[in-house]
C-alpha cells in the first residue's frame, strides 16, 4: 500500500511538470523515503526549466535581429530606388541633379555593402566559425599606418590626430589582421563623433600586457547607454549613425574579436567630453 502510495505520488508529480503546473523546484516533494529521488527530479526540472528560458531568450534575440537586418537592409535599399527611379522619369537630362542623385545611390551602396560584410562578419564569429591567426606582432606599424590612412578623414573636420606610443613598444600576441579591423572600427567611429578637438590612439606598456586605446574629444557616452553600446544594432543616436553610415555591428564585432583574445573591451566616457575605448593584450617578454 505505501509503495502504490509512493509511486501515485511520483506520478503525480510527473504530470504536473508535463502540464506546466509547477513554478519552483521547490514545489516538487516527496516522501521522506523518496528524499534522493526527490533531489533528482527536482535537478531534471530545474536544467530543464533553464533550457525553456534560453530557448525563449534565443527566439526574441533571433526575432529581434531578424527585424533589424531586415529595416537596416530596406533603408539603403529604398533609397536607392528612389534615386533611380527619379532619374528614369526624366532626372537622368537635368545636369544640376543627375550626378548629385548618382552619388547618394553610390554611397547608399557602399552603406549596403559594408552592412552586409558586418553581418558575414558577425555570423560567422558567434557561430564559432572565425579563424584566429595568433601570434606575436608588432603593434606598432599597424596603429601608424591606420593613423597615415584616417588623417585625410579627421583633417576634413579640423581634428588632429595623433599617435602616443611607449617606448620600445613591445610585440604583442593575438590576431594581427583582427587587432587592425578593432582599431580601425574604432577609429572611423571616433571621427564620426567628434566634432572638434582631437584623438588618439595610444599604445601602454605594462608589465604582463599592453593597453591599445583610441581616445577621441567627442560627443561621448551616457552611463545608461554605455552599458549597451556593444550589442548589435545598439545605437546611442539613430539618426545620426545612419545619417553617417554606420551599421550598428560594429562595435558587437569589436567586442567578440576581442573577447576571443580571452580580453575585453574597456570603455571610460562622460557625456561632452569624449570617450576612450581600450583593450589588453599579452606582450611578449
Amino acid at each position: 500500500m505505501k509503495r502504490k502510495k509512493e509511486v501515485n505520488s511520483i506520478a503525480e508529480i510527473i504530470r504536473k511538470i508535463r502540464n506546466n503546473q509547477l513554478i519552483d523546484h521547490y514545489d516538487i516533494h516527496l516522501s521522506a523515503d523518496l528524499r534522493y529521488l526527490e533531489d533528482e527530479i527536482r535537478e531534471m526540472f530545474r536544467r530543464n526549466k533553464e533550457v525553456i528560458e534560453n530557448l525563449k531568450k534565443l527566439e526574441k534575440v533571433r526575432t529581434e535581429f531578424l527585424g533589424n537586418v531586415s529595416h537596416e537592409l530596406r533603408t539603403p535599399i529604398f533609397a536607392i530606388q528612389g534615386f533611380i527611379e527619379t532619374l528614369l522619369d526624366g532626372a537622368i537630362n537635368d545636369p544640376q541633379v543627375n550626378l548629385s542623385f548618382l552619388q547618394k545611390a553610390n554611397q547608399h551602396l557602399n552603406n549596403l555593402n559594408n552592412l552586409l560584410n558586418d553581418l558575414i562578419d558577425i555570423s560567422m564569429i558567434e557561430s564559432g566559425q572565425m579563424k584566429m591567426n595568433l601570434r606575436y606582432f608588432d603593434p606598432e606599424p599597424i596603429v601608424r599606418n591606420l593613423v597615415n590612412e584616417f588623417k585625410p578623414y579627421a583633417e576634413n573636420k579640423n581634428l588632429e590626430l595623433d599617435v602616443k606610443l611607449s617606448k620600445p613598444v613591445p610585440e604583442v600576441y593575438g590576431d594581427k589582421e583582427k587587432i587592425r579591423q578593432v582599431l580601425s572600427n574604432l577609429l572611423v567611429n571616433a571621427i564620426k563623433y567628434t566634432e572638434k578637438g582631437r584623438i588618439e590612439v595610444g599604445i601602454q606598456d605594462y608589465e604582463k600586457e599592453v593597453r591599445i586605446y583610441v581616445r577621441d574629444t567627442g560627443i561621448g557616452i551616457d552611463p545608461e547607454d554605455q552599458r549597451r553600446i556593444f550589442e548589435r544594432f545598439y545605437r546611442v543616436d539613430k539618426n545620426r549613425s545612419r545619417e553617417l553610415g554606420g551599421t550598428g555591428l560594429g562595435l558587437a564585432i569589436v567586442k567578440h574579436i576581442i573577447e576571443a583574445h580571452n580580453s575585453r573591451m574597456e570603455l571610460i566616457s562622460q557625456p561632452g567630453e569624449g570617450s576612450e575605448f581600450a583593450f589588453r593584450l599579452k606582450k611578449f617578454v
